[in-house]
């Protein structure tokens, strides 16, 4: 039987699919060079262990560095500008008619007439005081043209004390304690003691703080007494109280000589000044506390049996006792605490202040309680009650059995006197407010009801309260 496909046939359909098999196949080129346009894969990240233990978030904040343009603040610099006392201020208004404290109305009558008032110190009594580190910063005296103070009835009280004195001819010694409430102008009644005394002719001697014998921030060394006890000297802080000496006595060291014979360390010709004298102390701290002694004994020595001139009366002053009327902050060689008055110029303040050692030439010995860094002595709180009673002839208190008792204390402040400081009056409040006002700082008139209003908002005339009050606050 015969095929339906010729060959023919066959051949053209083989030829068709073959046609249609190219038609169909993608034109692809042999070799190309154009970059890939496909991304490249994301990589995998790697597989990080957790830790074992939970850790809590915490802020970070990058650090504060110091700025390369200025200087680091020089050793001491920064305790020297917390301490600095300014004294005058240009922008306050110059108050007319203010006298100054001077040698003509250094009186009874005269200063009991000037009550109430205030008066400028002079630029002589400025420079003394200044020396004696009198001044404090916390007192104000940059908000006025020039130091002044106001005159109260205490005031006129120590300058009886010293007429009293200078009229026993060397035979009186006066020996006070103030205290009294923050604030009261216990530091400034020193400082005015000392402005009076130093008027007069007398020597002047201040330990501005007493907590700085106290606290052991000053050298100390053990010094053995003949048949006593151990005794400690603070020699770097007896070269800094002869420096003040020295600036606030300039003019009667200069004119006093050494009269007795002394071991005197340096090279000193006999007959020298005593300013000589103090040089050595100042120059070297090592022999300021042998200085000391000498200088003492010097000014101490009877002006009849003086070779080297009369002796003026003395004026020693210490703010804040109560520092010293406790343990120290020093240890003994046993690591114990030692007791200020084995300290040895606390002890030599002590010793006056008690009478135990007298002033030949009479004088006066004045101390105060610091109530703004008071120092907790419970002895000394009942020393002062004790003295005041007794002064007022009321009965004294009776002592705490619970309270621990120093002996020490309580033997230095027997007989001594006291005198605590109140308010002002209404009439001195009055006095030192128009001061304020003529001086710029209060800016309405000065009425009686105003007066009244800061009087008893001051709790009853303190004076530091009163400052506050009127003039701090608006500054």
């Amino acid at each position: 039987m015969a095929s339906l496909a010729c060959p023919r046939c066959l051949r053209r359909s083989l030829q068709d699919l073959e046609t249609t098999a190219t038609a169909i196949r993608p034109q692809r080129a042999a070799f190309s060079t154009s970059p890939s346009l496909s991304a490249n894969p994301p990589k995998k990240k790697a597989v990080v262990a957790k830790p074992s233990t939970r850790q809590g978030s915490a802020l970070r904040l990058t650090k504060n560095t110091r700025a390369t343009n200025t200087r680091p603040p020089a050793v001491g610099e920064r305790k020297e500008l917390r301490k600095k006392v300014v004294l005058s201020n240009t922008n306050a208004l110059e108050v007319l008619g203010l006298n100054d404290l001077s040698k003509e109305n250094l009186s009874s009558d005269a200063l009991h007439a000037l009550e109430a008032k205030v008066m400028g110190f002079g630029d002589t009594s400025v420079d003394r005081l200044r020396a004696l580190k009198a001044f404090k910063p916390t007192q104000g005296w940059n908000l006025f043209r020039r130091p002044a103070s106001l005159v109260r009835k205490e005031t006129t009280h120590l300058l009886g004390d010293i007429e009293w004195v200078e009229a026993g001819q060397g035979s009186r010694t006066v020996r006070k304690v103030l205290y009294g409430e923050r604030g009261s102008g216990k530091s400034v009644l020193q400082l005015q003691a000392l402005a009076m005394a130093s008027l007069k002719g007398w020597f002047v001697i201040h330990i501005p703080e007493a907590m700085d014998l106290t606290i052991a921030h000053t050298s100390y060394q053990p010094v053995t007494t003949p048949g006593g006890p151990t005794r400690y000297a603070q020699a770097h802080f007896a070269c800094k109280l002869l420096r003040n000496i020295r600036d606030a006595n300039n003019h009667l060291l200069s004119n006093l000589r050494i009269s007795g014979e002394h071991d005197i360390p340096g090279q000193l010709k006999p007959g020298a000044s005593l300013l000589g004298l103090v040089d050595v102390g100042v120059k070297e701290p090592a022999r300021a506390w042998p200085v000391w002694q000498i200088l003492w004994e010097e000014l101490t020595l009877p002006s009849a049996q003086s070779k080297g001139g009369p002796r003026p009366p003395i004026m020693f002053t210490m703010d804040g006792i109560d520092h010293i009327m406790r343990l120290s902050a020093y240890l003994n060689a046993e690591a114990q605490p030692i007791h200020a008055h084995d300290l040895l110029l606390p002890r030599h303040f002590i010793e006056l202040l008690s009478g135990r050692e007298t002033l030949p030439n009479g004088g006066m010995v004045l101390g105060a309680v610091s109530e703004s860094n008071r120092a907790a002595s419970h002895t000394l709180d009942h020393a002062l009650a004790r003295n005041e009673a007794i002064q007022n002839e009321l009965t004294p208190p009776a002592w705490d059995p619970w309270v621990k008792y120093d002996k020490n204390v309580q033997d230095a402040m027997e007989g001594v006197g006291v005198q605590r400081l109140q308010g002002l009056s209404k009439e001195e409040a009055r006095g030192i407010m128009e001061y304020y006002a003529r001086s710029g700082l209060i800016r309405k008139a000065v009425t009686s009801g105003l007066i009244s209003e800061a009087w008893t908002l001051a709790g009853g005339g303190i004076i530091g309260e009163i400052e506050k009050g009127t003039v701090k606050a608006r500054v």
